[in-house]
This record gives structure tokens, C-alpha cells and sequence, in this order.
């Protein structure tokens, strides 16, 4: 399946994809997106309804496709030719960094520079979202526990991530730089997660183009490796690393600026379209 929320802010409403692509109303079955549909169960149950019976809708405003987010952890350096493109070495475990849940938004939301922003880049992720609580699992099982996928644009400050001292989370949390979506497609329709076409573009030009299977490590490794340091609940997202083609490895580097924009999307899970602006809270509240 392939879920989604819409509507205004605050008032968001659960739909799913049909086998037609028209969003159909899930509001009389259930009453958000969230955790607990996100369970083995609740996913079921979704499964069982024919969609072609409930009402069709007009998505307007696409929010995050899930509400109740506990975490939102991410992998730096996961590709091999993007850690080459960074001058970086090769992770022999996986790098975890957090970003802020305030940094998530909608699929085609505006990215909005933050103040005295100069270095902000893109980065096209898969997202992995969890469904079942995961502690200290085996590769073998850790697929079990996952609710479903999605597109992420891991945008970043790399001024304030690289040069500013500390982690680099203070480059990956400010507000918008987390655009998620559109939808969270189940992992029922996802064959292969490490056989996934991703790409971006800035301004109609391909920058970011790639596969999953070049990832260092994959989906499953990520997930066991992580829930030896923290328990995985649901809802909970990770998002796995991004292919070359960023900004800070162009030679010479390039960064957003407003009036850019940027589609991306990856195989089978949606496109997203968005918008630079400069620093503006009414447009991070929208």
C-alpha cells in the first residue's frame, strides 16, 4: 500500500493510493496514520479493505506520511563513490547521526534556508520506517521489522555540520530539512530495498543519480547494527545515506540558493518538489 496524509496543518487526514493512483479517504477506518498502523496488525487490516469502495480525494498539502515519530536517525557516508566525492574514508560501521523530528515536512514543502545559511546541500535517502519494535536483532530478522519505505531529502548545512565543531547533527536539523514522502509505501510492494533507482535534480539538471545496491551497508545490516545501541520503535525512521552528486563534492561546490528547486524521487516510492526560500518562519509554519 501506499499511505499518505493531507490537508491543512493540524488537521491532517489518512489516504492510501489505489491500484488506479487516486488517493482514497481512510478516515472511516481509522483516524491517523501513526504508530499503531503502522504494526504488523494494522497494516493487515488495511490490506484486507478494498480501497475501490472508499471515497475518492483530492490530496491537497502533503504532509509527512505518518504521524507520532519518535526518531528520526540517519547514516553519513554510506556510499562508497559519495564518501570519494567528500574526501572521505571508507566507514567500517555505519555512522550514526540524529536529525531533529522539527526538521521533517511534507514531500513538496519549502526548503528554507536557515540565517546566514551559505553551504546548504541536498541528498537523496531512502527512508526505512519501523513497524515493530527492534532490539538487538539478527540481519537474518531485521526486515520483520520494518513498516514500510520512503523518499527523504537529507538536506544539510555543511558549514555548520563540518566546520562549526561538534557533531554534525547542527547541520542536519534546522527547521525543513527533512522533507519526507510522499507517501510511505509498505515493504509488501518493495521486492528488494537494495535494488532501488534514486535520483535528484536542481533546476531540471541531474546532480544525484544511483542505485541502493551500492550502498556500504544495507537495510538490514543498518537495522540490527542500530538496535544494538538503541531500541527501534514504531514509527521510528532511518534514513540510509545518499549517492554522489551533492553539492559539496562539485568541483567547484555548489549550494543552494532561493529560487532553486529540486525534484528527486526514487524507484517505486514517489517524487518529491521543492522550492529554496530564504529564511522566512511563515513559510516553515505553512
Amino acid at each position: 500500500m501506499k499511505l499518505l496524509r493531507h490537508g491543512p496543518k493540524g488537521q491532517e487526514r489518512p489516504a492510501a493510493i489505489d491500484a488506479q493512483g487516486v488517493a482514497r479517504d481512510l478516515s472511516s477506518l481509522i483516524d491517523d496514520i501513526n504508530a499503531s498502523t503502522l504494526s504488523p496488525a494494522g497494516l493487515a487490516a488495511l490490506r484486507a479493505v478494498d480501497l475501490s469502495q472508499l471515497p475518492a480525494v483530492e490530496a491537497e498539502r502533503i504532509a509527512v506520511p505518518w504521524s507520532g515519530m519518535g526518531k528520526f536517525l540517519a547514516i553519513g557516508l554510506n556510499y562508497a563513490d559519495h564518501a570519494e566525492e567528500a574526501g572521505m574514508a571508507i566507514p567500517k560501521e555505519p555512522i550514526l547521526f540524529i536529525k531533529a523530528n522539527s526538521c521533517a515536512v511534507g514531500a513538496h514543502h519549502d526548503v528554507v534556508l536557515p540565517q546566514g545559511s551559505v553551504k546548504s546541500d541536498w541528498e537523496v535517502e531512502l527512508g526505512v520506517v519501523i513497524g515493530s519494535r527492534a532490539r538487538y536483532v539478527t540481519e537474518a530478522d531485521a526486515l520483520q521489522h520494518v513498516a514500510g519505505y520512503c523518499v527523504v531529502n537529507d538536506v544539510s548545512e555543511r558549514a555548520y555540520q563540518i566546520e562549526r565543531g561538534g557533531q554534525w547533527d547542527k547541520g542536519k536539523g534546522c527547521d525543513t530539512f527533512g522533507p519526507i514522502g510522499p507517501w510511505l509505501v509498505t515493504a509488501d510492494e518493495v521486492a528488494d530495498p537494495q535494488n532501488l533507482d534514486l535520483w535528484l535534480d536542481l533546476n531540471g539538471q541531474r546532480t544525484q543519480s544511483g542505485n541502493t545496491r551500492t550502498m556500504i551497508f544495507g537495510v538490514a545490516h543498518i537495522i540490527s547494527y542500530l538496535s544494538q545501541f538503541v531500541t527501534l520503535e514504531p514509527g521510528d525512521l532511518i534514513t540510509t545515506g545518499t549517492p554522489p552528486g551533492v553539492g559539496m563534492g562539485m568541483k567547484p561546490p555548489v549550494f543552494l540558493k532561493p529560487g532553486d528547486r529540486m525534484d528527486l524521487g526514487i524507484q517505486g516510492l514517489g517524487e518529491q518538489h521543492q522550492t529554496v526560500h530564504a529564511w522566512d518562519p511563515a513559510r516553515i509554519d505553512a
